[in-house]
């Protein structure tokens, strides 16, 4: 599946990523090879101004995130971050921008996972929306063993999409990792395949969510996020709000419209 690469003369030069798209899907490659994927400052400087202009960029509906075939990302990079101290992390919120841009996006986001995603590369991967793994990944929350813990998302995510039991077994002990197909069992992925048809079938996913209207889908997102934040009735609430909101789009006249008249719709993301 060719992917066209969108370095261009106002797109800026990144050294830890690669950013590529297909149509109206964007993927973006973490490419620090030697480290594993290592996740450092730097690289989610790039990782957030990337997502930044795919979010704003209206040619685009769905964003993929992915690693190698060996690491999705096997942890953060300790050398970075073994000689901080408590105040300087405080003051400057350290690993704050690592969820910056991520939380922010408006556009569905995939991570398509092959090989090691501890630590870091684990929460990164249950920041997206949808995660589909590769045979052979390996998820785990391994911080204990370094005297810390989980400080990007992995002692709330991982709890939610896994449950206590399990969470607090990884958490606690740093050594019980889940394989692809037990993260599949519990929920933590949505789906496996083999390792070098991974991308392709995240990207086939991506293209499908990009060709929906893009208004639904920012309110579809919205919506099932705020099931984390909301109890049942406000939740119900705030759903029924969006769904009635849809009514004023072109889309949901002309979804309905081609329903109706038995034809493929054309949205047009307004």
């Amino acid at each position: 599946m060719a992917l066209t690469d969108v370095a261009s003369t106002d797109a800026p030069s990144y050294t830890m990523i690669k950013t590529e798209v297909q149509g109206r899907v964007a993927v973006i490659t973490l490419d620090r090879p030697k480290a594993l994927n290592a996740l450092c400052s730097e690289l989610f400087y790039e990782i957030n101004d990337a997502l930044s202009r795919f979010d704003n960029d209206t040619g685009i509906g769905a964003v993929v995130l992915t690693g190698s075939e060996r690491a999705f990302a096997a942890g953060a990079d300790i050398k970075e971050m073994k000689d901080a101290e408590f105040v300087n992390n405080y003051k400057t919120n350290f690993l704050g921008h690592w969820v910056e841009q991520i939380s922010k996006m408006r556009k569905p986001i995939i991570a398509a996972v092959n090989g090691y995603a501890l630590g870091g590369g684990c929460e990164l991967a249950m920041m997206c929306d949808i995660i589909y793994a590769g045979e052979k990944a390996v998820f785990g929350q391994p911080e204990i063993n370094l005297g810390t813990i989980p400080g990007a998302g992995g002692t709330q995510r991982l709890t939610h999409a896994v449950g206590k039991s399990k969470a607090m077994e990884m958490i606690l002990t740093g050594s019980v990792n889940l394989d692809a197909q037990e993260a599949l069992n519990y929920g933590l992925v949505s789906k496996v395949f083999p390792p070098e048809k991974l991308l392709e079938e995240t990207i086939k996913t991506a293209a499908k969510i990009a060709s929906k209207g893009a208004v639904s889908v920012q309110m579809a997102k919205e919506a099932v996020n705020q099931a984390y934040e909301l109890g049942l009735s406000s939740g119900l609430h705030f759903e029924r709000r969006l769904f009635q909101a849809t009514f004023a789009t072109k889309d949901q006249k002309e979804g309905m419209a081609a329903f109706a008249e038995k034809r493929k719709p054309g949205f047009v993301h307004e």
